[in-house]
């Protein structure tokens, strides 16, 4: 297949790329910065606001997987620009070129978009995908890890401290970013789960905070003390960071829209749908993929 592929320099997009390359598909993929080049990749210049760029990102394509948005913005405005805009551009695209299939990756979070503002802004990027006529498909990961991500580096690095932290008695899923990348792709080219919206994780069922700090712990071999944070220490934090960030002109990593995120008693996904397809099962159970992801910390450097 020939897949047009958004996000590709980002976290999963870099993996999406190569799992799609190695399965010999060819890409082409969206750019914001000039990029090396690489067999099987054809590089389109341009942002999900530029609708020639997008035009011909998508021109002779089998198949759409949008995997740009925003999971971090200051405000209401820079989520919409980001997961709503920036969608609805793609699917207006993808139309325009005569591609069918639609592969939209969203967020678990859509299934409480009363709890935040990102979380918001993709059930309504959802529901312009279920509007648009395409053959489309829906998938909403919990969080995404493994080498080459950044956002649960903190953890890793308290753990190497002998820190693990436990934001309340809450659960959680996982997957790991190479399952993801090859979930999205089997999608676009069987053409299986038409028409639904699919929640994954790793088969493991979730795991809570606990778990998960011992997992890390067992990873950059530490045995962890608990660090408990309640909803009203992640808003302390929360204020904190986003003062922070307010004087050094950038953006809270701990936004009040994560801590009400983190805090959140069920963030477990029912993979049973997608799996039930038939065209994908998950390889990366989470002590292995923990252990991935810190082997590759370590060897970046990042652990100190």
């Amino acid at each position: 297949m020939k897949l047009a592929i958004t996000g590709g320099t980002g976290f999963v997009g870099q993996h999406l790329i190569e799992r799609a390359v190695a399965a010999g598909h060819g890409v082409t993929a969206l750019t914001r910065r000039g990029q090396p080049s690489r067999s099987g990749v054809t590089w389109t210049p341009g942002d999900l606001s530029d609708d020639a760029a997008l035009m011909e990102l998508c021109t002779g394509a089998d198949a759409v997987i949008h995997v740009a948005g925003v999971v971090n913005a200051k405000d209401e405005a820079g989520f919409r620009a980001g997961n709503v805009e920036g969608t609805r551009t793609m699917l207006r695209a993808a139309a325009a070129a005569g591609v069918k299939r639609f592969i939209h990756v969203s967020s678990l979070s859509a299934r409480e978009p009363g709890l935040s503002l990102y979380g918001a802004s993709k059930a309504k990027a959802d529901r312009l995908v279920e509007a648009s006529g395409l053959d489309w498909t829906i998938v909403r990961p919990p969080a995404v890890y493994g080498p080459g991500e950044t956002e649960m580096l903190d953890l890793y690095r308290l753990a190497a401290k002998g820190w693990g932290v436990v934001p309340g008695k809450g659960r959680f899923s996982l997957i790991y970013v190479t399952d993801l990348a090859d979930a999205l792709i089997a999608l676009a080219a069987s053409g299986a789960g038409m028409h639904g919206i699919f929640e994954i994780e790793d088969g493991s069922g979730g795991l809570d905070h606990r778990d998960m700090a011992k997992l890390i712990g067992d990873a950059v071999g530490t045995r962890p003390r608990a660090l408990r944070l309640p909803l009203a220490a992640l808003n302390i934090g929360a204020a904190a960071d986003t003062l922070r960030a307010k004087l050094a002109g950038g953006r809270p990593k701990l936004s009040f829209d994560r801590a009400r995120y983190i805090a959140h008693p069920d963030w477990t996904a029912d993979v049973g749908p997608l799996r039930a397809l038939g065209i994908w099962q998950p390889h990366v159970p989470p002590h292995d993929g923990v252990k991935r992801t810190a082997d590759w910390y370590r060897q970046n450097g990042m652990l100190r």
